[in-house]
């Protein structure tokens, strides 16, 4: 896991560049779509919360989560013509998601598929293959593959419009490379905190919210700690009464944007109740407000999950192997989880 994680800023730049010139065909689809219906599982259905912030804040376009049980299951029918289907799955060979996406062109709509399997049935069957470029990830915890969806899913939004400027996109490898070149004592500052409790809230909004569920996803999985991400608004309306002492709260944010400051007042809330409370991001004004922080790269908001999830990662590697789990391996889980 730990060497995977150090693999992603060069897989980022392999993904830009295979994906970038692919815009045209993801603006010719765009034309002829209104909506967009992304379809997911797992990691990548955090994926999808990044892009449904990214295209509704930035393209214009409303973009919801499917519910895949609605095709697999109940076999409904739904107009679906004016809709842009957006299937993500790591290996594309998961059956429910290319089932659904199939389902969905079948209802009317166009189809994106984001995977790293080159070949597989989901890229196949889609109209514009969006095929990152993360190569072979080894540890069942996903890495690479998921900052690589993220990428995918950016380029999905400059092709259906959004105002972005897609050379700070070409700089996202870079900014994440700087952030592995930086010391781990704050990350093991951290660590040596959570060894011990048994749960954890993981909190973050808008943009950042991806990060929040992703990286609760990974402490569940790989250190099997009872770790719920949350936004910070959905918290504030009753689980923030699980946070106490014995159960740290974890915020992520950008630097920069409209959500930070609800996010260093929620910090400031939890500290004055007793609780523990860690940042990753948000820049000083989060840390001021925080027990201990771990500093990102100063990207604008846009492109603020692609990078804060690393330390995530990191964090959740060094928790496993302190607590004596192999990160690579969790108990129970296989690289492809097949749901009906």
């Amino acid at each position: 896991m730990r060497a995977e994680i150090a693999e992603q800023p060069a897989a980022l730049r392999a993904t830009l560049d295979a994906l970038l010139p692919l815009t045209d065909d993801i603006a010719a689809l765009g034309r002829e779509t209104r909506q967009v219906l992304f379809i997911a599982r797992g990691s990548s259905d955090n994926a999808a919360v990044y892009g449904g912030y990214l295209l509704q804040a930035h393209s214009g376009r409303l973009a919801t989560l499917a519910s895949p049980s609605i095709a697999t299951t109940y076999g409904a029918r739904i107009d679906l013509s004016d809709v842009l289907a957006v299937a993500i799955s790591q290996s594309g060979k998961t059956e429910e998601i290319v089932d659904t996406m199939r389902w969905a062109a079948d209802c009317g709509a166009r189809t994106v598929a984001v995977t790293n399997g080159e070949g597989s049935p989901l890229a196949e069957s889609a109209d514009v293959a969006l095929v990152t470029r993360a190569g072979t990830e080894l540890a069942v915890p996903a890495t690479k593959t998921y900052t690589t969806q993220l990428a995918a899913l950016a380029v999905l939004a400059l092709g259906l419009g959004a105002g972005l400027d897609r050379g700070e996109l070409l700089g996202a490898p870079d900014a994440i490379e700087a952030a592995l070149a930086q010391s781990d004592d704050r990350l093991d500052a951290i660590v040596d905190r959570l060894v011990g409790v048994q749960g954890a809230v993981v909190s973050g909004r808008g943009m950042a919210f991806s990060t929040a569920l992703e990286a609760a996803l990974k402490l569940k999985e790989a250190c099997y700690l009872h770790a719920m991400g949350l936004s910070y608004a959905d918290l504030l309306h009753g689980p923030i009464a699980v946070v106490d002492s014995g159960t740290p709260a974890i915020l992520v944010a950008a630097n920069n944007g409209p959500t930070l400051p609800g996010t260093v007042a929620l910090a400031e809330r939890v500290a004055a109740a007793g609780a523990p409370v860690y940042a990753i991001g948000g820049g000083d004004a989060l840390a001021d407000a925080c027990d201990l922080s771990v500093p990102a790269p100063d990207v604008p908001e846009w492109l603020a999950p692609i990078n804060l999830i690393v330390p995530a990662q990191i964090l959740t590697e060094k928790l496993a192997r302190r607590l004596g789990y192999d990160p690579d391996a969790p108990r129970g889980l296989g690289k492809v989880t097949q749901t009906s």
